[in-house]
């Protein structure tokens, strides 16, 4: 069965004139208050529809109002309030620019809240206007993985410009495995040390001076020392699900990343093309095979499209232009290797490979034909709102699951439900 997770984008809704006359639009009260509001009756209805997932994104600084989506472990706390059923999540933690004990703990509240329900997405970050400046302290800055780019991108950049590049993405892998490494430690251990760069205790050789003598007879085991100091310390509280929940790893160009997830279990949500998701497929269960774990092709992986269905291609070439073409043209054209052509401005947007638009079985044939070549055990369907407005999302909801989903069960019927 195929496990549809919901990705909202957190939107303000306004025109390209409306952006400029009221900027900074992403401090607009009014409009953000509005879009929160509707965003949680989008929640409740996957829930009814018998969505898998839901998810939002971390972003900061979105001035602009394309993406404001600062905090999404507050907002995956009130979710669990308002469902019963559909799991709840992110995609992701960016990891690169993130306190490791502050997102062990977060999630592990988050996994006792939903009752198990609880699913984590860990991302390296993509943006630098604001991965560079919250993962200034861990020296980490914003990468588009150079080692997985297209040749004709690499060709626009100089020399100098690779090789900072390939250093700083080589420093954002190092600091991201780290940061991910030390959470899952928090997570299984009773108790952790560290002389990476977080230091446990700090400083690290002479432990932390701690008065409370009881630590040492009822605090973990091994946290104070004989001298009064401490040398460990625990993570608390430790998440419900044993021995961790389901971890989704987001993945663009590289093929390292993939390979990182698959001797680990952890699930990558491919944001690419089918052929390279196809391509990605494959060496994700060659490297889950290495590490003892053995998966169907395309089982334990997810791909990520946006999409619109209606009544024909033509309105839903209309409804693309109204509602994606702005951020695509604004955010992805300038921050990722997505090509935009203002002469084209609807081709561009779906010469991505990554939207898949028509009549519900126009949309149905679309992603049957891709699940040939690569058939997803997930698959994360991104809307942007509140551009796209509340009633258009809900009924596209309701017509993915009717129309798509039944088509996409019987590719992946032999997964594990």
């Amino acid at each position: 069965m195929v496990k549809p997770i919901l990705q909202i984008y957190p939107v303000i809704p306004a025109t390209r004139q409306e952006r400029e006359e009221m900027r900074p639009i992403g401090r607009n009260v009014e409009r953000y208050h509005q879009l929160l509001g509707e965003w949680h009756e989008i929640v409740k209805a996957a829930d009814r529809l018998g969505f898998w997932g839901v998810a939002t994104v971390e972003h900061h600084f979105h001035s602009e109002g394309y993406e404001v989506g600062p905090n999404p472990g507050v907002l995956n706390a009130y979710w669990a309030a308002i469902t019963e059923r559909v799991r709840i999540g992110q995609l992701g933690y960016v990891m690169s620019a993130q306190n490791p004990i502050r997102v062990a703990e977060e999630t592990a509240i988050l996994d006792h809240l939903t009752d198990g329900r609880f699913f984590i997405g860990f991302a390296r970050g993509y943006q630098a206007r604001w991965t560079n400046i919250l993962g200034q302290h861990l020296g980490a800055k914003a990468t588009l993985s150079p080692a997985g780019l297209d040749a004709d991108k690499l060709a626009a950049w100089t020399e100098e410009q690779k090789a900072t590049r390939i250093d700083d993405d080589r420093v954002n892998r190092e600091v991201f495995e780290e940061q991910v490494d030390f959470v899952l430690r928090a997570w299984a251990d009773d108790s952790i040390e560290s002389k990476g760069r977080w230091q446990i205790p700090f400083p690290y050789e002479e432990g932390i001076d701690w008065t409370m003598t009881a630590t040492r007879e009822i605090g973990a085991p091994g946290e104070m020392d004989e001298e009064g100091r401490i040398r460990r310390v625990s993570v608390c509280p430790a998440p419900l699900t044993n021995p961790h929940p389901p971890i989704f790893v987001s993945s663009n160009a590289s093929r390292e990343t993939v390979e990182y997830c698959g001797p680990r279990g952890f699930i990558p949500a491919y944001f690419t093309k089918i052929e390279k998701a196809e391509a990605h497929a494959r060496a994700y269960v060659d490297a889950a095979r290495l590490g003892g774990r053995d998966y169907a092709f395309g089982q334990n992986q997810a791909i990520v499209r946006w999409g619109n269905i209606a009544p024909s291609m033509e309105q839903a070439r209309r409804n693309v232009e109204a509602w994606d073409v702005d951020i695509f043209r604004d955010l992805y054209g300038g921050t990722t290797p997505m090509a935009w052509d203002p002469a084209h401005p609807v081709d561009s947007v779906l010469a991505s490979g990554l939207w898949a638009i028509g009549t519900p079985e126009q949309v149905r044939d679309h992603y049957v034909e891709e699940w040939k070549r690569m058939p997803s055990e997930y698959v994360v369907i991104i809307y942007h709102f509140a551009q796209q407005p509340l009633d258009s999302v809900l009924e596209n909801m309701e017509l993915w699951m009717e129309h798509v989903k039944p088509a996409l069960d019987e590719l992946t019927a032999h997964y594990e439900s």
